[in-house]
């Protein structure tokens, strides 16, 4: 069936009432003849339905396919490339505009628009319905410029950090343009609303998931004329696009773009805040300790209107240089001037007073020159536009974005890792430096960051330029900090600059500040002394304490919550755990460790001092000993062999200290591995070894090496294990794990002893060794007759570890079965007969049904979108957490 015919809207003008009333000109002069007036009348528009939407409800809307698309096919929720939404000016295309849509868009006919009606009701003396038409030949129509911009505008740079409930916006989802129409206020005054009305209810047109879209905003401000809140029919001199409310929509300036309501059918006058389920839970800043599931289960957080969002918050956005843009610093151009430039907004009717750029990571800053167009409207007094009064010159509020520019040398940016920005406002309210996190990602504007960095490392004359993130795809120096397993709200952003991490840089005679100790303890407890004696009464695992740099923490209310296992923290109880500590946890888990410090130990200022403590590196002789792990103590182990068994994995294979030695690790548990960088620094990582705690005198670890790639250095641990030379050495640690299997579906797991019927065993890529331990363990019992259903995701066929012999083992026992599940359907071989795509809800479900509640156990190890997977149909069916385990 062929799509609807799409109108060319630039033709509408024709349906502008002859007899219209004009509000009286009082300009006096010509504003075109004597000022550079950014008007963008737009005469034609795109008229082909893209091919991606002629699926949907929407096939009767044109969009411009440069447009980058957040949620798919549908709904229509889009943003323009920085670049392209940077160069187009102060006004923005109606084309080019921002788009949030949360379902179908209203389809209204060409001769249906002019009769389009609202209704105005609630607290009114006289409930009224009024249509375009009465509005466009009734009303005094304003014409103003009003910058919009979406709360989650930049959410994509906080879901980098912890995903939310939100889709990603880059930072373009904002957006100007000149909008005609009347003042809510007079609209709502032709209905009389009563003394006690607070609110204003607005509805629109569509019918989203969850009814009508509707909100609200205080009266108070659909009345004052220093807010501006019109109802608009045109935008930019044409009448509105299907996307943006054709034909009647809100425009509130200042304010986050869902209070904007599009395709507007009701106002409602009330004393108390609208009761839609879209302003409960949407457009909200929970507290940012309320996560996902808190927000998920709990409505109350949703209901609490001190959470809702209204006015936007200051935010300022470098768009030049642009990102992956290369310099190259030749000597003819080394002194010469790079211009950096970008835009700023502000909510509330606030004035951007200042934006600052510093090279220096913030010690300096640079003021930039601003223009505001938006006072070029302010200064040419009362004239007409697109058939309304433009009056900006009547009120101080700015509803305008504006725009920023410094110049630096070349030689300044050689030799900067970042350029940052931020904004100040005429309140000096000043953007943060770092991220509120918050559940739903919105009004994320800590500063904005682009990197610095070198394409080829041995050529520092050629710089190139990272924005944090890029909308709809993988790009940015946050992916590659990610990659890197660099935490991002890091005092570097994640980089690898030890330089920067160590205090380098602080003013000549200032003392170095040891940031770790400064994030880590509580100041109240630092003169606090811990002695020795009381110190040694901890090590056990009931109430363990353990020391870093010097100073005491108590994990015991922790053990429960520590995701790596309560076995994590009692391994190092009564120890000086500083190496172990640091080598493995972030910025962000320094932070939290100041409710769990107790004090300084005593005679302690740093881990060489500290006597009498058990050192977590001290290795003793096990040259003896029949089992080669300690929890508390590292051993070395030589490298053996290394078997490449694909582009990235490789098998490593360690002798142990004599040839009768075994592990000593249970099934199911795992070790740490340590080795030292370039730096002198240790870095670890736990494993899942592949040969079983029978094998005797060698230890065999599959591991998948990420290897550097262009500017992205690779993976700290797993480059320095590929690095390893035949005969070198390495240390080991544990066992550490909650879970261990033992034998014919007896298990024990967060202490508890349990036995089960059926394991259901979730993994991706290298993930799989958990499972393949247990899988073994079965193999191996020919009494064991636990059945196991095994799903285990690749990318690619070349992607599936240890296929032949885990086919094997599901031939010669059935109970054992295997399904392969490849995501990339374009690297299908012709004869594949396994799955395709990720595991869903809809598979966890089948492989467990008709297994009673405590008969079956999941066992999941695989990257961070396979296990969030798990999580939610764990949720879904409110699966007990007693019968999931995370490796």
């Amino acid at each position: 069936m062929a799509p609807p015919s799409v109108v060319d809207y630039s033709q509408h003008q024709s349906f502008l009432p002859q007899d219209a009333p004009l509000i009286p000109d009082i300009q006096t002069r010509n504003p075109f003849d004597v000022l550079p007036f950014p008007v963008l009348e737009e005469k034609v528009f795109l008229t082909k339905v893209l091919d991606i939407d002629l699926k949907t409800k929407d096939n009767h809307v044109a969009r411009d396919p440069r447009m980058l698309r957040l949620t798919g096919g549908h709904p229509f929720n889009s943003e323009p490339p920085l670049s392209l939404l940077y160069k187009s000016g102060f006004l923005t295309s109606a084309q080019l505009h921002f788009v949030r849509n949360h379902g179908a868009v209203p389809q209204v006919a060409d001769e249906e628009m002019l009769d389009w009606t609202v209704s105005i009701e609630g607290m009114v003396d006289r409930p009224t319905t009024i249509s375009l038409r009465e509005i466009m030949s009734e009303m005094d129509i304003y014409t103003q410029p009003v910058t919009m911009v979406c709360a989650g505008n930049r959410r994509k740079e906080q879901n980098m950090v912890k995903k939310g409930t939100g889709f990603n916006w880059g930072a373009a989802g904002t957006s100007t343009s000149l909008w005609t129409g009347p003042m809510l206020g007079d609209i709502i005054e032709k209905a009389g609303p009563h003394k006690r009305a607070r609110y204003v209810w607005m509805e629109g047109g569509d019918t989203p998931a969850n009814g009508h879209y509707g909100t609200c905003i205080r009266l108070a401000w659909a009345r004052d004329p220093e807010r501006g809140i019109q109802l608009a029919y045109k935008q930019n001199g044409s009448f509105l696009l299907p996307d943006h409310g054709r034909p009647l929509r809100v425009v509130i300036p200042g304010c986050i773009g869902g209070r904007s309501v599009k395709w507007l059918k009701r106002l409602i006058v009330s004393d108390k805040p609208s009761d839609n389920w879209y302003h409960y839970f949407d457009n909200r800043v929970l507290p940012t300790m309320v996560t996902p599931d808190m927000a998920k289960t709990n409505p109350d957080w949703w209901k609490d209107e001190r959470y809702a969002v209204y006015d936007l918050n200051l935010q300022s956005i470098t768009c030049v240089p642009e990102n992956d843009e290369i310099l190259k610093v030749i000597k003819d151009n080394v002194s010469h001037d790079y211009e950096i430039k970008g835009f700023a907004y502000n909510g509330g009717g606030v004035r951007v007073g200042r934006v600052e750029v510093s090279l220096d990571r913030g010690k300096t800053w640079k003021l930039t020159e601003i223009e505001y167009p938006e006072d070029i409207y302010r200064n040419a007094g009362y004239f007409r536009l697109f058939g309304g009064l433009v009056n900006v010159c009547d009120r101080m509020s700015c509803f305008c974005w504006c725009f920023w520019n410094v110049k630096v040398k070349i030689s300044e940016l050689r030799d900067s890792k970042d350029i940052l920005v931020r904004g100040m406002d005429e309140r000096m309210v000043v953007q943060p430096r770092n991220m509120y996190w918050n559940v739903t990602s919105m009004l994320n504007n800590w500063w904005y960051r682009v990197a610095i960095t070198h394409p080829d490392q041995n050529d520092l004359n050629t710089l190139k330029f990272e924005h944090p993130v890029i909308a709809n795809k993988a790009g940015g120096w946050m992916d590659r900090v990610k990659a890197q397993k660099g935490d991002i709200l890091s005092e570097t952003w994640g980089e690898n600059d030890a330089s920067d991490a160590d205090g380098a840089g602080a003013a000549p005679g200032e003392p170095e500040v040891d940031e770790d100790l400064e994030w880590m303890c509580n100041p109240e407890k630092m003169n606090v002394v811990i002695s020795m004696e009381e110190f040694a009464k901890h090590e056990n695992e009931t109430n363990p304490w353990f020391v870093v740099k010097g100073h005491v923490f108590d994990g015991t209310e922790y053990l429960e919550e520590h995701p790596g296992g309560a076995q994590s923290i009692t391994m190092v109880a009564g120890t000086d755990a500083t190496e172990d500590f640091l080598a493995i946890h972030s910025s962000f888990a320094k932070k939290m460790l100041p409710k769990w410090h107790l004090g300084r130990l005593e005679n302690a200022g740093s881990k060489s001092d500290v006597k009498g403590v058990k050192g977590a590196d001290v290795e003793e002789d096990v040259c003896n000993r029949p089992t080669l792990l300690d929890p508390k103590k590292w051993v070395s182990i030589v490298l053996d062999k290394k078997e490449i068994i694909s582009a990235d994995s490789r098998v490593f294979s360690f002798k142990l200290q004599h040839p009768d030695q075994t592990t000593g690790l249970a099934v199911g548990k795992h070790l740490y591995l340590r080795l030292k960088n370039k730096d002198g620094k240790h870095v670890m990582r736990a494993y899942t070894p592949k040969s079983c705690h029978r094998t005797k005198g060698i230890l065999e670890i599959l591991i998948k090496v990420y290897f550097p790639n262009g500017d992205i250095p690779g993976g700290q641990m797993t480059t320095l294990i590929e690095e390893m030379q035949l005969g070198s050495l390495i240390e080991v640690k544990g066992p550490l794990g909650e879970f261990e299997y033992h034998g014919d579906g007896n298990l024990l797991f967060n202490g508890k002893k349990r036995t089960v019927k059926h394991f259901v065993m979730i993994a991706g890529g290298s993930g799989i060794t958990p499972c393949y331990q247990v899988i073994k363990e079965i193999y191996f019992d020919a009494n064991d007759g636990t059945k196991v259903t095994f799903f285990f995701g690749n990318r690619t066929p070349e992607d599936i570890l240890c296929k032949e012999e885990l086919d094997k083992i599901s031939r010669e026992r059935p109970q054992i079965k295997m399904e392969y599940s490849l995501s990339d359907s374009s690297k299908l071989p012709q004869n594949w007969s396994g799955r395709v795509g990720r595991i869903t809800s809809e598979i966890l479900d089948g492989y467990i049904s008709g297994f009673e509640k405590g008969d079956f156990m999941v066992l999941v190890c695989g990257p961070p979108g396979m296990v969030t997977s798990v999580e939610d149909w764990m949720k879904e069916r409110k699966v007990d957490r007693n019968d999931v385990v995370f490796f």
